[in-house]
């Protein structure tokens, strides 16, 4: 069978088996739930829209429209500014989070698929998996100061924690490309599994986590040497992957088994498994590490684990084919 995935293709052998959520509940339960006020942004593909979740309460605060085929979003360090990319318009429409509107459109390569914000929230990177590049926009202007080649359909971005580095998932390449993000250059490339689609950066910068959507496993990147130290199973279908805050716990949505796996970073192997509902997506996870959002494609709706439990304690209903999800501050205004 095959999987779309941004609009790429690629074939997966597996069955697909499902799993139903343990609970299904409107707003989170109180116990060990988000101290902190943070908002997630889920990019639904096929409403051409953003819905914003409170994640203390688990309620849907607003939706904003965007442009066509809204696949992958990010959020500004400090929460003012959301990024989306229009798959379908070749743009990435730039959020207010005070106002909930869009106030910028920005135009980049051939469908856009990821986006990811620089550490300092000065840059926006953008995977453009049609034209297999990285558009560089300069957050202040809201336009793109430079183009970097990488390999075949760019997916995943991930930065190290100081910024000076960003990892490139190449889905039809197998491999993890690594860009300076001072010369914008590309200075190094990491074979891993296949179809790489999604990556994640530890905390301390040491490793990276990658998704391989059709050998069905993660590869896991020794920043220091560059170079596949581990590679662990996973469910079927790996497309989404978080670190938590305190990098103990990675979770990997597989999009084919309906579920999300549990890796501890220490022993690099599966502790857990998450039955969450039909082919999850995006995965992201609360600055306080309480909670793990995960989009449920064909459900149109949205996952809530707690970590503690490592147990779905809450969905909420969004639009029409939620892909990426990207949680951040709650800045004065935005309710």
């Amino acid at each position: 069978m095959s999987v779309v995935l941004a609009g790429l293709v690629l074939p997966v052998s597996a069955s697909g088996a499902q799993g139903a959520p343990e609970e299904h509940a409107g707003t989170h339960r109180p116990d060990g739930g988000p101290r902190h006020g943070a908002l997630a942004y889920v990019a639904e593909l096929h409403s051409d829209s953003v819905s914003v979740i409170d994640t203390r309460t688990g309620g849907l605060v607003d939706t904003v429209p965007v442009g066509t085929g809204p696949d992958s979003v990010a959020v500004a360090p400090d929460g003012s500014r959301v990024y989306v990319t229009d798959s379908g318009a070749d743009t990435v429409s730039v959020i207010d989070t005070r106002r909930h509107e869009v106030v910028d459109t920005v135009p980049v390569g051939d469908e856009p698929s990821r986006v990811a914000l620089s550490p300092d929230g000065r840059r926006a990177y953008v995977a453009n998996v049609a034209s297999d590049d990285v558009s560089v926009i300069d957050t202040r202007r809201n336009s793109v100061v430079a183009t970097v080649d990488v390999g075949d359909a760019p997916l995943g971005l991930a930065f190290l924690p100081d910024g000076s580095r960003l990892y490139v998932a190449s889905a039809g390449s197998n491999e993890v490309w690594v860009v300076d993000t001072r010369r914008h250059r590309v200075v190094g490339t990491v074979p891993v599994g296949e179809g790489p689609t999604a990556l994640a950066v530890t905390p301390s910068g040491s490793r990276v986590y990658v998704t391989n959507l059709t050998s069905g496993d993660v590869s896991v990147v020794d920043t220091r040497r560059e170079e596949v130290v581990a590679t662990v199973a996973a469910g079927e279908g790996p497309a989404g992957v978080t670190v938590l805050p305190d990098g103990r716990r990675v979770y990997v949505a597989n999009t084919l088994s309906d579920d999300v796996s549990v890796i501890d970073t220490r022993r690099d192997e599966v502790v857990d498994t998450v039955p969450v509902g039909e082919e999850p997506n995006g995965i992201a996870v609360t600055p306080d590490g309480s909670r793990v959002y995960v989009t449920d494609f064909a459900d149109d709706e949205v996952s809530v684990i707690s970590t503690r439990r490592d147990r779905v304690v809450g969905t909420v209903q969004v639009g029409d084919g939620p892909t990426g999800v990207a949680i951040g501050p709650a800045t004065k205004g935005t309710w």
